[in-house]
């Protein structure tokens, strides 16, 4: 695989062989090299931060290759991470992917697999400018980003469900940066949060008469949003007569103020979202099934937090990161207890709860880094958990036997389709598959 140009490669590597070995193989391949023996030099060195990407083992003389990785991202710049690791420290080069790694390689390698690591991964690669998650790095986040971007593609409503805090106006948000008329507003409604007298006047609109005869327009959501977005939070809360309004809306593309005669024009998109159970609240008469017809016509579900760990490691340091900011506080990082915790933990509050915890903790920590008590004070906390704590590739092999699952059941079985969706080979599906000593009734599961 040919580079598209000329890279600048920062390497990380005390063992001499090896260092020079890579630099002089990088150097014939055209691109620009620098060799840092310690993980100190290379976050002293001016222009580490400018590197397309780093190429480091994860064991130094001074300090974990983990290390660097973390101080180099306090600023939120750090350039990619390539790691190169020995086989007795592949449960940590996995939680280092957990961390924002790019990738990793085993010694031994064959140069030509780490070039095209390198190139598949740099800065201004393909993969970087197309793959960046955006709703998290789970491959149930990174469907639901594929599903929204086609949505976006439509003027069709869009229904987003979920449990409260995982995430379903961040969905929406997204779906609306998709479309041809993200330019124009993306007006949010919290149906739960406004009086349910007053939702009718919110969403439509009122024409007010003055004294004098002359009418004063209040202008709704549904005008605001203009070419753009309407997005009805909780849309179960809204009250019947307002629901027939927002069929004859969906409908005809048209709508009337309270208190008005004069139809007007609706050229956005409805996208709406609860955390109920919607065809519950039809039979028990508080919405409209002919309305559900009309929301769902293209939908989406996201799981909870607790069903998708490789998010909460993707989520939480950028919480921590985006608390510090907001407090005005030096940049923090969490230990790997807190992480560990983080990864065991229910989150039955999802996204919500996280914030909140993170909040709390960066306020009243001192410390640099976050212990597991900064996040999770309650008392006996520790005893809410099993005493065989699951080690991080324990909930890695789990997470990767969830995922496979899943990707059965929509592929009805058929282990080539469901190699697809996971972007593996079916070859290497099978063998995880026999890794994970999947049972034949987990391997057909539709």
């Amino acid at each position: 695989m040919q580079p598209p140009r000329p890279m600048d490669i920062g390497i990380i590597e005390d063992d001499h062989i090896m260092g020079k070995s890579l630099a002089q193989r990088f150097e014939l391949e055209g691109h620009k090299i620098v060799w840092w023996k310690t993980g100190s030099d290379a976050l002293n060195a001016n222009d580490f931060l400018e590197k397309d990407i780093i190429v480091c083992d994860i064991r130094l003389p001074d300090i974990t290759g983990e290390t660097v990785m973390r101080q180099a991202g306090r600023n939120g710049l750090a350039p990619p991470f390539l790691f190169i690791t020995g086989y007795g420290d592949i449960d940590q080069a996995v939680r280092l992917m957990q961390l924002g790694a790019c990738d990793y390689m085993t010694k031994p390698f064959e140069f030509d697999d780490c070039m095209n690591r390198i190139i598949r991964n740099a800065r201004g690669s393909e993969k970087e400018k197309s793959t960046t998650p955006t709703l998290g790095q789970s491959m149930e986040m990174q469907v639901l980003e594929k599903n929204l971007i086609k949505f976006g593609q439509t003027d069709l409503p869009v229904l987003i469900t979920g449990e409260s805090g995982v995430g379903k106006e961040s969905a929406a948000r997204f779906l609306h940066g998709q479309s041809s008329t993200s330019g124009h507003p993306f007006m949010a409604v919290n149906c739960a949060a406004i009086p349910a007298e007053l939702l009718e006047k919110e969403i439509f609109g009122e024409e007010i008469s003055s004294v004098d005869g002359d009418v004063k327009p209040h202008r709704g959501y549904a005008e605001r949003a203009g070419f753009g977005t309407m997005y009805l939070r909780e849309v179960g809360r809204v009250p019947l007569p307002v629901q027939a309004k927002l069929m004859e809306l969906i409908d005809t593309n048209s709508f009337t103020r309270m208190g008005g005669t004069t139809a007007i024009g609706f050229s956005g998109r409805i996208v709406v979202s609860d955390s109920s159970d919607l065809k519950r609240a039809v039979s028990e008469g508080q919405i409209w099934d002919d309305l559900l017809f009309r929301l769902s016509v293209l939908s989406v579900d996201i799981s909870p937090l607790r069903n998708r760990p490789e998010d909460v490691m993707w989520l939480l340091p950028q919480m921590v990161a985006a608390a510090c900011r907001r407090q005005g506080q030096l940049p923090k990082t969490l230990s790997t207890r807190a992480e560990e915790f983080a990864l065991a933990h229910e989150w039955t509050g999802n996204a919500f709860e996280m914030r909140n915890r993170v909040e709390r903790a960066v306020a009243l920590s001192r410390d640099e880094e976050l212990e597991f008590a900064d996040l999770f004070p309650e008392s006996e906390f520790e005893d809410n958990y099993p005493q065989e704590f699951p080690s991080l590739a324990e909930v890695r092999e789990m997470a990767e036997k969830r995922q496979i699952i899943r990707a059965l059941a929509r592929s009805d079985g058929q282990i080539g389709t469901a190699a697809k969706l996971l972007g593996v080979s079916r070859t290497t599906l099978w063998d995880k598959m026999t890794r994970l000593d999947m049972s034949s009734k987990e391997r057909s599961q539709s």
